[in-house]
């Protein structure tokens, strides 16, 4: 059945139900894999899934129940039992704390009766052009290449019926020296890889790899530390993720102050705002709400609900939390959806590279990973750094560290503590790239990033 038949056929067997959500979901992704400079694998992949949201009356409010398949439906009968799965989740369930009158369509969706889009392995054909040149030198090459497009119907039995196709994509270079003593990694986000340039990635890695022809060794420390823009990314997106406002509200997050909420506390005097936006050029995503389960910030009665700019930080000022419609009413505030991009401004004109000029002495990362919270009230965060941190002395990089370091530090002592912000570019954050590519952000300067100790892994 055509996506819009089973949006259809769901909610009318769902009439007898106090609501209905329906959501449609087909998936086509490319990819490309290559290892020690020589390409390995290409493929299509498609899948599908379908998501039925069960509102139902019970004793004490309105029940909601969810159910997803990811079967191929070849059956009316099949959309049944979905519909009668998720009302009997939503009766075990009870009355729902989120509970709220499911939204009125505010527009006719031109694009609603259009099929799934489809990607193809030609979306890499500029980048496979580029890769002979990047294999070039003497260091091996690997990494992979994803592309997705993933369209979404969305139809509830309020009348809404919405559409949206969102591209994804990104890329990784992992180059490693020939007897593998040193690596570097780059990566890029991008909607349909024109904007990719495989050959300059691969020259900056192979940069790096030059710096480190001399190693040092370095102690556990506080050291000024440049985190270039997809170190940044992985921090702020924590951040981002973590600016729930019940937890707020409640007195059990960082962002939770002795009289309530932070909002309107000015963390920097430098001019910074981070924010996200479905219309941010060339980062867009669905400009309404598609939620499959409820949980803080979210609610699957909010499905259909037109998502907007939000400046979670402004001006160097806390500005908004993420809020539910129910949330929102109970503790009267404003219904602010989160963002699927996230995007870091108001600093200077600085490349990376200027800021290393400036650098009397301290030390350049790469990237980080295996990020994890120390402690939710202060939103402290530990992790690894990885492939390249570098020495800077006196304005220029002079050697590799030959060991990583472990790190803790909070997203929020970044912006605190920051004397000197660079210019936002696109980026791919490393260690959230499965679940969050839409960033854009700065280089940083952090005068004490708490290097906590010496990880002898590379």
């Amino acid at each position: 059945m055509r996506p819009q038949e089973i949006v259809e056929r769901t909610l009318a067997a769902a009439a007898k139900l106090a609501g209905c959500v329906v959501l449609v979901r087909e998936s086509s992704e490319a990819n490309l894999r290559w290892a020690n400079s020589t390409m390995t694998t290409n493929g299509l992949a498609t899948s599908a899934s379908v998501t039925v949201v069960a509102l139902v009356d019970v004793e004490g409010g309105t029940a909601a129940g969810t159910v997803s398949t990811s079967a191929a439906i070849t059956d009316p009968a099949q959309l049944q039992e979905l519909v009668a799965a998720a009302e009997q989740a939503a009766r075990g369930a009870g009355p729902a704390e989120d509970a709220m009158p499911l939204v009125e369509p505010e527009c006719d969706d031109p694009t609603w009766d259009e099929p799934g889009a489809a990607t193809t392995i030609g979306v890499f054909e500029k980048l496979a052009a580029g890769l002979p040149d990047a294999f070039a030198g003497p260091h091996r090459h690997y990494g992979f290449a994803t592309h997705e497009l993933m369209t979404v119907w969305l139809g509830t039995s309020a009348g809404v019926r919405r559409r949206w196709v969102q591209p994804t994509g990104s890329i990784e270079l992992n180059v490693k020296k020939a007897d593998l003593s040193s690596s570097a990694w780059t990566g890029a986000s991008t909607a349909d890889f024109s904007d990719v340039d495989v050959t300059a990635l691969a020259a900056d890695a192979a940069r790096r790899l030059e710096w480190g022809a001399r190693k040092v060794q370095l102690p556990a420390g506080r050291y000024e530390t440049l985190l270039p823009p997809s170190s940044v990314a992985d921090l702020m997106v924590y951040l981002a993720w973590s600016m729930g406002g019940r937890s707020a509200q409640e007195g059990h997050s960082a962002l939770a102050g002795p009289n309530g909420p932070r909002v309107g506390e000015r963390l920097t005097e430098l001019p910074l705002t981070l924010y996200s936006d479905p219309a941010a050029p060339g980062m867009e995503y669905e400009p309404f709400l598609t939620v499959g389960r409820s949980g803080e910030g979210v609610s699957v009665f909010d499905n259909g609900c037109p998502t907007r700019r939000v400046d979670w930080i402004s001006g160097g000022t806390i500005a908004a939390l993420q809020y539910s419609r129910a949330e929102a009413a109970k503790f009267g505030t404003e219904f602010t959806p989160g963002g699927e991009n996230l995007l870091f401004v108001g600093g200077s004109s600085a490349s990376i590279e200027d800021m290393v000029a400036r650098t009397e002495r301290g030390l350049l990362l790469t990237c980080l990973w295996y990020i994890r919270p120390v402690d939710p009230t202060t939103l402290l965060l530990t992790g690894l750094t990885r492939d390249g941190v570098y020495l800077v002395e006196n304005g220029e990089v002079t050697a590799e560290v030959e060991h990583n370091f472990r790190f803790n530090y909070s997203p929020l002592d970044v912006l605190r503590r920051t004397t000197e912000v660079g210019a936002t570019q696109r980026t791919l954050p490393r260690e959230w790239k499965d679940w969050f590519t839409r960033a854009a952000m700065p280089p940083v300067r952090v005068p004490e990033f708490n290097m906590s100790s010496v990880s002898l892994g590379r």
